[in-house]
């Protein structure tokens, strides 16, 4: 079973391609350990939740409220919390 740890990237993307939910998962996972936003992108468009959690943390500490209506608007809960989260903020909307 210790060789089942290390499932290469090309293996988890034929199960991920397969419906399999959680390899879509540990591409998620892997995609986040590289930093590789491209590829979170693109698992968010296949419905990854886990990608959507990762870009969405990364928009929140970036203080992004632009990627975080995008990432809402692409069906990430999370960054639909957030966003109204962050624009609900006292004193946010100030002149």
């Amino acid at each position: 079973m210790a060789g089942m740890t290390n499932l290469d990237r090309e293996t988890l993307r034929a199960l991920a391609d397969e419906g399999n939910e959680k390899a879509l998962d540990r591409l998620a996972d892997l995609a986040d350990e590289r930093g590789d936003l491209a590829e979170l992108n693109d698992l968010l468009d296949e419905g990854s939740e886990r990608a959507g959690t990762f870009l969405t943390r990364r928009a929140v500490a970036a203080g992004d409220l632009r990627e975080l209506q995008r990432l809402s608007d692409a069906g990430a809960e999370e960054a639909t919390e957030e966003l109204d989260r962050l624009l609900d903020t006292p004193g946010a909307d100030r002149d």
